[in-house]
């Protein structure tokens, strides 16, 4: 930024993007401002660089209100971005990510300090310009990144650039000033209110403790930490052990943390990262990966992945053997980057008279209606990674907890059940069929399994890594609850929440 007195923020480690699923709201209507109480107003503030701070937050705030309005925040990030002027550096752009992420982990206190300081709530924009800025003065100086000084003075620059919202440069300034003068006793207040203190909404609070009564605290904190940058190495190319070592030579310090998984201690754009664009290594959570491994796919066998975008878990798959493998997706957009995933992994389909042993096709269509896109052949293995909740990666994408609604759950768990009966039917007798969600609700996992296994007769349950639930790298063992003998990562291994439950057909 360009005042000298503020550390300048990275962006947070780049990471996968849960399909829209049933229980995600729309992003913003075309041609209108993300989160704008009247959609209609200019995109860039007078009198502010594009690369200050107060430029920052007033993009930001932005994204949070489109967020508050229902919006993905990945989703509200490219509505601001794709309205900027053309010089808008990729470092500005950052900072504008950063401050919005941050928010999205503190919303909940932020949200409660300004209620504590405002008796009558003011415009949209000047609220979430607030909870910005208030999201950056929550940190101790040890992880503060910006002074409290120049936070406040680019929050009223801010708020004081926009016609619209200069009446409110003096309410910023109070709040901010306020809140900096009572800090200690003010944070300390705010721990008695359960949504301020965890930063979730009170629904699944409740619902974590119920759950996981002895685990709920560590679940709900490390949600609001930053996930690692995970590799999957494609063992086509080179094994994880050797991409270390080619890590190292290049002064990037990297584990092995499982036996194709790679963690960088420090988070790189994709572009930077050695053999990324060649296809060596694939951006992939550690708990994700196991998903290919429990298939347990051999060569020759036809394979199904169903609601396959992005396409990690497809591309992993051709990674592991020669196979025919069709990957459903039921969104276009989204079945695009599957596309593009087998391209740069060298899995594209072919001409026939080139086409090599192990393609991916990409098909769009519903997983639960079979007749409109299936062929009849039915499949030896039916990768099911269906729409769920995504409760187990929300350190991943923080505005999931502020997006989802306690309704949403039991809906969510309806549409699992009618993709998984549909695709049960396509499954050769003796093939498998393996259950995945990234969540940590009981409801979209066990209680799940248990459901199948009971309504249908010809399943026969099978080893799986079961519930896992996000851990961090200095997780214990009761972190992991693996319900068979099956490998989970190490105990170190920084993972997301997966549920993971593995039918055969008799």
């Amino acid at each position: 930024m360009t005042s000298s007195s503020s550390r300048r923020p990275s962006g947070p480690a780049h990471a996968k993007r849960p399909a829209s699923r049933s229980g995600s709201r729309s992003g913003s209507r075309p041609g209108s401002r993300p989160g704008s109480p009247r959609g209609t107003e200019s995109q860039q503030a007078v009198h502010l660089a594009p690369d200050s701070l107060g430029f920052a937050l007033d993009q930001a705030a932005y994204a949070v209100g489109a967020v508050r309005a229902g919006s993905a925040l990945p989703a509200a990030l490219s509505s601001v971005f794709a309205a900027l002027p053309a010089d808008f550096t990729p470092m500005a752009r950052g900072a504008v990510q950063d401050i919005a992420y941050r928010t999205m982990r503190r919303l909940g206190i932020v949200d409660y300090l300004i209620k504590q300081r405002i008796s009558k709530a003011p415009p949209a924009h000047v609220t979430n310009l607030l909870a910005c800025a208030l999201a950056l003065l929550v940190d101790d100086e040890a992880h503060a990144a910006y002074t409290p000084f120049t936070v406040v003075d680019q929050a009223v620059r801010a708020i004081g650039a926009r016609r619209e919202s200069a009446f409110a440069k003096g309410l910023v300034n109070a709040v901010l000033r306020g809140f900096l003068r009572e800090r200690e006793s003010a944070l300390a207040a705010a721990q008695a209110d359960e949504v301020a203190r965890w930063n979730y909404p009170q629904w699944w609070i409740d619902a974590i403790r119920r759950a996981w009564p002895d685990q709920w605290q560590t679940i709900l904190e490390t949600g609001n930490t930053h996930g690692p940058l995970t590799l999957r190495v494609n063992e086509r190319r080179t094994n994880a052990a050797d991409y270390v070592q080619r890590l190292a030579a290049e002064n990037i310090a990297a584990t092995q943390i499982g036996e194709y998984a790679v963690r960088l201690a420090s988070p790189l754009p994709v572009d930077r990262i050695p053999g990324f664009m060649a296809g060596d290594v694939s951006v992939q959570d550690a708990g994700a990966q196991l998903a290919a491994t429990a298939l347990d796919v051999r060569d020759g066998m036809r394979v199904l992945d169903a609601c396959a975008a992005p396409g990690g878990k497809s591309g992993h798959l051709l990674e592991l053997a020669d196979i025919d493998l069709i990957a459903l997706e039921s969104d276009a957009v989204r079945a695009s980057r599957i596309g593009e995933n087998f391209a740069r992994l060298g899995f594209a389909e072919h001409n026939a008279d080139d086409a090599p042993a192990r393609i991916g096709r990409v098909v769009i269509g519903d997983a639960g209606v079979p007749d409109a896109w299936f062929d009849g052949q039915p499949f030896d293995r039916i990768l099911a990674d269906v729409p769920c909740s995504a409760s187990g990666i929300v350190r991943r994408h923080p505005d999931i907890r502020w997006l989802r609604r306690a309704n949403d759950i039991a809906a969510l768990a309806q549409e699992q059940r009618r993709i998984v009966d549909a695709l049960w039917g396509l499954l050769k007798p003796g093939g498998e069929l393996l259950y995945v969600t990234c969540s940590i609700f009981p409801e979209e996992g066990e209680a799940q399994a248990r459901w199948f296994e009971s309504t249908h007769a010809d399943a026969v349950r099978l080893d799986a890594p079961g519930q896992l639930l996000p851990a961090g790298r200095e997780a214990d063992a009761s972190t992991d609850l693996g319900t068979s003998a099956s490998p989970v990562p190490d105990r170190t291994a920084d993972h997301d929440g997966f549920f993971y439950a593995r039918f055969q057909k008799r």
